[in-house]
């Protein structure tokens, strides 16, 4: 017996490009920040920055859309780090007008105080941020004005990846399935597509469960450990996002019945050639196709009642557009990786097959392309929000891999087309093929099982009389069919053409697709440029435009080493200035000293120490003309007194430069 060598599996280009697939999803989850806030802050009240002359009588936080918050949302802490409110929430909110707020405590001191917040906007993603305000002048304080870092960590990275997975899940699930119905009824019966479509139910399943346990510790503490808290996870789920996380479930506990249907009774009758079967096969196929439609939707809904289409502008239209949109995903790029499987682990496939993919293919495109510029017209609103915000953004580049996929996607129907014409000459090469497939179908995938003039290629084979020996040999002569059939398919050019197209769109799917994770998970341009202006509005509101005067007792530790220093700062707004410095002694008489100095700073920015060195004028009085303020906001001004050559000091005040 001559020993039969197989050539080398074509499944390593597969697994290779899949490997760097994966590998750009992880830059592209690594290079993503955690997710961006959906619901904007537009403005507070003492507004952020402000110096009020009176403690007020409670802090209140406008945003662009509804949220959801508890008595823990809101904390004023003072200059150290000590809680100033009263710890309840009170909903402030009026007609459209989206209003939280707390009550501080009577008699709270002067200083600097800070408000840190957080909470769930109506899209279900965490958002979070801090400010300060001031009671009577600024101070010096403990507590760090940037805010808790919800959603982000390792939680943050844990819950991405889940969602990533649930979308590959369901575009395998529902496009796989779509696949086998529309386009390749038989195939039903191949294992390896079976076997892609039940793991996508299973990814989404597991993704789905994941992202339930993951919800409180990523809306809430960011602890991992919080996943085993029973009581956060019964708080998930009194909220729409776990209401639709549990629903979703459901849904899959009704497509794993879809599931079992289409690769039980359904592929069992796709190889049957009685009458009757041929019947049944129609009706199980619509039956399948109404039953998988409706499941599929409503998959597809959870979604859309708790991202992007459910809040702002015309969600009535929005929602079911999201739905339509989610379910053309599915059925072009879970289609691809069922074409993908079906040419690289099947022995054949019809090229009628293949042609019906590719219009329908088209036909999900298209759907795409009007779904998706419906959507990019309501999160953006403006050509600015397009080139100006990192939505818009990222946006731009999901448009391109879409032009990238769709040009690839031209040169695989060009290998169709060919596909088709050279296979129609040996189309009665088929007519034996076991499966009870149509008529040539070996010579429309390149003559797979058929020597290369269309007849199958078989050896005498004598049975031993021993059972052991009979299936040893039964199973080398199968081994040697395989090899046979993959020579032969692998030697087609334009299955070889069409297969390394294919896998080519499906790497750069794979990169769309993370790119559009990241997409459903940053803030909206819309909604940045909105909050961007409020927060220009506010800001502008806050620090007063006029001169600057401050007066600051200094005190050297030497020999006439006390006394006051004034500075006058005109017009006291950003750009030109012109400074005047006051030395007075304790008898508030002029006097000079050595040297006089001044620094400015604006810490929030990092801007500084700008130095100034006045000119001497007058005995007690200095001056320096064009002391340039780059921009408004909170300015360290630091003046150092030196009195003789060992003493000197430094006094600082924080002011207001608008």
């Amino acid at each position: 017996m001559t020993a039969t060598t197989a050539p080398p599996r074509s499944g390593l280009p597969l697994a290779r490009l899949l490997l760097v697939a994966v590998a750009i999803l992880g830059a592209l989850f690594a290079a993503a920040a955690p997710a961006s806030a959906h619901a904007a802050l537009l403005g507070s009240n003492p507004k952020a920055g402000s110096v009020v002359a009176r403690a007020p009588a409670d802090v209140a936080l406008t945003f662009s859309e509804q949220v959801a918050m508890d008595n823990k949302s809101i904390r004023v802490l003072d200059p150290k780090g000590k809680r100033a409110d009263t710890s309840r929430l009170r909903n402030l909110s009026r007609g459209g007008t989206v209003t939280y707020g707390v009550d501080l405590r009577p008699g709270i001191a002067n200083g600097t105080y800070t408000v840190a917040w957080q909470a769930i906007s109506a899209d279900s993603h965490p958002v979070s941020g801090a400010f300060t305000f001031s009671v009577g002048a600024p101070s010096r304080t403990t507590v760090s004005a940037t805010g808790d870092n919800v959603g982000g960590g390792l939680v943050g990275v844990l819950y991405g990846a889940a969602r990533y997975a649930a979308y590959a899940g369901f575009i395998v699930l529902v496009g796989g399935g779509a696949f086998v119905l529309a386009c390749w009824q038989r195939g039903a019966n191949e294992r390896p597509l079976q076997r892609l479509v039940v793991r996508g139910w299973l990814t989404l399943t597991a993704a789905t469960l994941a992202l339930l346990l993951l919800r409180a510790p990523y809306t809430g503490s960011g602890h991992l450990a919080d996943v085993f808290d029973l009581s956060a996870l019964k708080d998930v789920l009194r909220t729409k996002p776990g209401a639709a996380l549990v629903s979703r479930l459901l849904l899959l506990g009704a497509s794993a019945l879809f599931v079992a249907v289409l690769f039980g009774a359904y592929a069992r009758h796709t190889v049957s050639t009685e009458p009757e079967a041929a019947k049944e096969r129609k009706d199980l196929t619509f039956g399948l196709a109404l039953g998988g439609g409706v499941v599929a939707a409503g998959i597809a809904a959870t979604w859309a009642l708790t991202e992007h289409a459910s809040v702002g502008l015309q969600p009535g239209i929005a929602m079911p557009a999201d739905i339509v949109h989610l379910l053309a995903v599915a059925v072009w790029l879970g289609g691809l990786a069922a074409l993908l499987v079906a040419l690289f682990r099947t022995p054949s496939i019809e090229r009628a097959a293949v042609q019906r993919f590719s219009r329908i293919a088209f036909t999900a495109v298209c759907t795409l392309a009007a779904t998706g510029l419906y959507q990019s017209w309501r999160q953006l609103g403006s050509w600015s929000a397009l080139f100006g915000t990192g939505y818009g953004q990222l946006l731009m580049v999901k448009v391109g891999l879409v032009a990238v996929v769709v040009g690839i996607a031209f040169f695989s129907r060009r290998w169709t087309a060919r596909l088709s014409e050279t296979a129609a000459p040996g189309a009665a090469a088929g007519d034996g093929q076991s499966g009870g497939a149509e008529a040539g179908e070996a010579g429309d995938a390149g003559g797979s099982g058929a020597a290369p003039g269309g007849t199958a290629e078989t050896e005498p084979v004598t049975v031993p009389a021993d059972p052991r020996r009979a299936a040893q040999l039964a199973r080398q002569q199968a081994a040697r069919t395989v090899v046979r059939e993959r020579r032969v398919r692998d030697a087609d050019p334009q299955r070889t053409g069409l297969r390394k197209s294919v896998l080519a769109e499906t790497v750069v799917a794979v990169a769309l697709l993370a790119v559009t994770t990241v997409l459903t998970t940053t803030e909206p341009g819309r909604t940045e440029e909105e909050a961007g202006r409020n927060t220009s509005a506010s800001a502008a509101a806050a620090v007063p435009s006029g001169p600057v005067n401050i007066t600051l007792p200094f005190d050297t530790g030497g020999p006439r080493g006390k006394g006051t220093v004034a500075l006058e700062l005109t017009p006291g707004h950003s750009g030109s200035n012109e400074l005047h410095l006051f030395v007075d002694n304790p008898a508030g008489k002029p006097y000079d000293v050595p040297e006089v100095k001044i620094a400015l700073t604006l810490k929030a920015k990092r801007i500084g120490p700008l130095p100034v060195v006045p000119e001497h004028l007058f005995t007690g009085h200095w001056s320096a003309d064009g002391v340039q303020i780059p921009m408004a906001g909170s300015w360290d001004v630091a003046v150092t007194v030196r009195t003789s050559d060992i003493d000197e000091t430094t006094v600082n005040k924080t002011v207001e430069i608008g």
